[in-house]
């Protein structure tokens, strides 16, 4: 086992038949100091990080709805404790027909990314780990609102602790590590392409795949030991289609040790094994979540209960669980589309 994860530590050209691709990340000119107007400053009601931080980004191209709008498509339950990032895009990109707003979702993302996309008026929103004040551990996410080179900070919008909330660099990349470096763009469609010009080879999804990939990569060899290193990999490979590396890399993650609401937020490992054929896998990840006090209350951990027990071939439990799923979301496009196939003559 310990030969195959040192393979993967040292394999290269994995995708596209030649070597890792780096970021072409221009540098840039940038201020030392820098601080965006015009976002929002609304507080997130129970549960609500992603309507209320979405929200905030939006007003900044003029949007007047508070958060609940976004919270009635992105969780109609309102206890249910994720919203995932390309649900988010989904809704910017489909749901707010009065403006020419889009939004796109990246991984593998650094600090003078963030700042490049600020000084340039692009509204960033990242994804990362949060232990407020007397919490454990969850995931978050957080408006940009500027930054300071000098104090080596963040100025942010966050939706938990209110407006002017400062964050070191340090501390944004310790945490934005636990969700891969991921993070959501707002544009007007008339500025698409110089969005994608200021992201490089980023731009393209698969390309940044692979880019987000070579970090982890990078981190995991710095440190062997780092289980969100090994996961962010995982999380890479599953997106380029490379399942049985990716549950190798989700293996040794889970060995050393996850906080314990990782599965709420991030599902990868779920599609790893489905596609390596660990049903049970996968169907103790979801007991877990089920049993740990909250992740009931997310409609993936349903909808791949329901992947497993279809792969054993237990179609009406599975059917069960697809439609358990989207009663906690009936925007769950995935679970609706497994529940219509497995309704559909012949399903």
């Amino acid at each position: 086992m310990m030969q195959r994860l040192l393979l993967l530590l040292l394999a290269v050209g994995i995708a596209g038949g030649g070597a890792l691709a780096q970021t072409n990340e221009e540098s840039a000119d940038l201020p030392d100091i820098f601080r965006m107007r015009n976002l929002g400053t609304e507080y997130q009601g129970w549960n609500n990080c992603a309507p209320a931080t979405l929200t905030n980004a939006l007003v900044h191209f003029g949007y007047t709805d508070d958060q609940y709008r976004a919270a009635k498509y992105l969780k109609p339950n309102n206890e249910d404790k994720n919203v995932s990032a390309w649900q988010m895009v989904e809704f910017v990109n489909t749901q707010i027909p009065e403006l020419p707003v889009y939004a796109i979702t990246r991984d593998g993302g650094t600090i003078e990314l963030l700042q490049t996309l600020m000084v340039n008026d692009f509204p960033v929103v990242i994804e990362f780990g949060y232990e407020p004040s007397g919490y454990t551990w969850m995931g978050h996410y957080l408006l940009l609102a500027g930054y300071d080179d000098a104090l080596s900070e963040f100025n942010s919008m966050d939706s938990f602790n209110g407006p002017n909330t400062r964050y070191s660099y340090d501390k944004i990349e310790h945490y934005w590590q636990h969700f891969n470096y991921r993070y959501i763009v707002l544009y007007t469609s008339n500025r698409e392409e110089e969005l994608m010009a200021l992201l490089g080879d980023d731009a393209d999804e698969w390309q940044n795949q692979i880019n987000a990939l070579e970090m982890a990569r990078a981190e995991a060899i710095d440190d062997q030991e780092d289980p969100h290193a090994w996961f962010n990999m995982g999380s890479s490979f599953v997106e380029l289609g490379m399942y049985d590396a990716a549950a190798q890399a989700y293996d040794k993650a889970i060995s050393l040790g996850l906080p314990w609401r990782m599965f709420w937020y991030q599902f990868g490992a779920w599609e790893a094994y489905y596609h390596t054929g660990r049903y049970d896998d996968m169907i103790r990840i979801s007991r877990q979540n089920q049993n740990d006090g909250g992740g009931h209350y997310v409609e993936e951990t349903y909808y791949y209960l329901g992947m497993a027990r279809e792969g054993r071939g237990e179609v009406g439990l599975a059917l069960e669980n697809y439609i358990t799923a989207l009663t906690f979301n009936p925007n769950f496009t995935p679970a609706r589309e497994a529940r219509d196939r497995l309704r559909a003559p012949g399903g």
